[in-house]
């Protein structure tokens, strides 16, 4: 795993005490982030998606490419004010605040297999409003899937409850 060593930590930020893991730098390595793409395709691909949901902006610049390699569509979900109505709206808790996500109310996710994607797994508020978005439009929500999860920060405790698979490519 050559990519996981281009992963850059940044203390204090969005604000003291954080440690924010940057995968940017993966990202700009284009070696770098075809092994990641090829590690979290073989991931994503065993939980059998037939779409994608990924919130803003690292989740989605993680999954579009995840979606064409595996034939299947991506909804974005997007901070507030980003989409054109109607649209559903879920607030939730992050490490350090709040914040609030947004999905188009006609998005096309009844009755399909779909996996939250994103870069990080921290505590695992937004992948939860993610879900919660991805159901009110009759999405079936099978697994979510990470580049990165924060053990220590006990997302994946929080996010399923046990009833849903969580993959990541690295766990810190």
């Amino acid at each position: 795993m050559q990519w996981s060593r281009l992963v850059r930590e940044i203390p204090d930020f969005p604000r003291p005490g954080v440690l924010f893991r940057d995968v940017l730098p993966v990202m700009a390595d284009a070696a770098a982030w075809q092994e990641c793409l090829g590690a979290m395709e073989e991931l994503v691909r065993s939980l059998s998606p037939e779409i994608l949901v990924a919130p803003e902006a690292r989740g989605y610049l993680l999954a579009a490419p995840l979606a064409d390699r595996l034939g299947i569509g991506l909804v974005p979900i997007r901070k507030p004010g980003k989409l054109p109505g109607p649209v559903l709206s879920q607030q939730y808790a992050l490490e350090y605040g709040e914040n609030r996500l947004e999905m188009e109310a006609t998005a096309p996710l009844r009755g399909m297999r779909v996996v939250v994607v994103d870069d990080v797994l921290a505590t695992g508020g937004t992948v939860q409003a993610a879900r919660r978005l991805a159901q009110q439009v009759g999405g079936h929500v099978v697994g979510f899937a990470f580049l990165i999860e924060l053990r220590e920060l006990g997302g994946r405790r929080r996010l399923t409850g046990g009833d849903l698979p969580v993959v990541s490519a690295l766990v810190l």
